[in-house]
């Protein structure tokens, strides 16, 4: 399918559905730093565009002819790391998302999200929209371990299938979810040659030690090094000589993202912590297309065969109704 990625940061999710063999054509966003790191790694354009300009969204995307769009609207005021306050104006950026696919009227689309957007009213809206338009929706919400990310990562995926019903896809996000955890040791094995590091906790009752036998928690967009007046948390685990403990670097980082290490990162610390931290991990990406992929190759075969069924017996193919 043509794919086109709105709000699409350095590229995580562009580079997932690429991966899975959609052919992503273009991508949008207005965050110049990230707009260069993603031009370094892919070759198809992306569009520097306010995307609260829908009017102008809508006729560059409308030239791409996309089959699907997808994308990550801005999501700090739905988060549990921000204010939660969807008042202050970038969650809106969730409304305008709609309003370009709903326009635009590609056959699917995916939009990302953290959990804690399910329940907000704007996606509620949302989501009427959506099926007021035409589209089945499918919700789930997605734990990346579980899905070839060693991070623990709850991540809220909305799509939408032109003309079908809803919660078709459900089944197939969930039927090659792991049996286990992915931890960081069984993605990248020794390659940090480390067993313990340090993520500065959100404040100092929480822990700030973890170990590569266990997933990351969330990579966020801020990566700080051990304050000096550090000391251990019940929560961490015990024996720990913070002498030999460290945080992780920023491409380090982008590893448990599950960017590949020949993606190309280049800018300030300060942006590519952020842009990492705000991406949507590429094998969560991947696994989320690969879904899509399956369902619509089966909603393939099931209309060959009734194509060809209708051939043989020269049956028309509208369905019966009863008097």
């Amino acid at each position: 399918m043509r794919c086109v990625d709105l709000f699409a940061g350095c590229g995580g999710m562009s580079l997932g559905f690429q991966l899975a063999g959609f052919d992503v054509v273009a991508a949008y966003d207005n965050w110049e730093q990230a707009i260069a790191v993603y031009s370094m790694n892919f070759s198809h354009p992306i569009i520097t565009i306010d995307l609260k300009d829908e009017q102008a969204a809508i006729q560059s995307i409308g030239q791409y002819q996309p089959e699907i769009i997808v994308g990550g609207p801005p999501c700090q005021d739905f988060s549990s790391a921000g204010k939660r306050d969807v008042s202050l104006g970038r969650a809106e950026m969730t409304n305008h998302f709609a309003n370009i696919v709903c326009a635009v009227r590609p056959e699917w689309f995916v939009m990302e999200n953290v959990e804690q957007a399910k329940k907000s009213p704007i996606m509620q809206s949302v989501a009427r929209q959506f099926e007021q338009r035409g589209y089945g929706l499918s919700a789930v919400i997605l734990n990346a371990s579980y899905c070839g990310v060693p991070q623990a990562r709850n991540r809220f995926f909305l799509i939408g299938h032109f003309s079908d019903r809803h919660h078709q896809l459900n089944g197939f996000l969930k039927d090659r979810l792991a049996p286990h955890p992915m931890t960081v040791r069984d993605y990248l094995g020794d390659k940090l040659n480390l067993d313990f590091y340090y993520r500065h906790p959100r404040n100092y009752n929480r822990r700030g030690i973890f170990s590569i036998d266990e997933p990351s928690p969330t990579i966020r967009g801020v990566n700080r090094p051990i304050p000096r007046s550090y000391q251990l948390s019940v929560c961490d685990p015990e024996g720990i000589d913070l002498g030999n403990v460290r945080p992780l670097t920023t491409i380090e980082r982008s590893y448990l993202q599950t960017f590949p290490e020949i993606f190309d990162f280049q800018g300030t610390k300060t942006n590519l912590e952020q842009m990492i931290g705000n991406a949507v991990p590429v094998e969560l990406a991947r696994y989320v297309a690969q879904a899509i992929s399956r369902y619509a190759d089966k909603t393939f075969a099931v209309q060959e065969s009734l194509f060809e069924m209708s051939e043989i017996f020269q049956l028309p193919l509208q369905p019966l109704h009863r008097n």
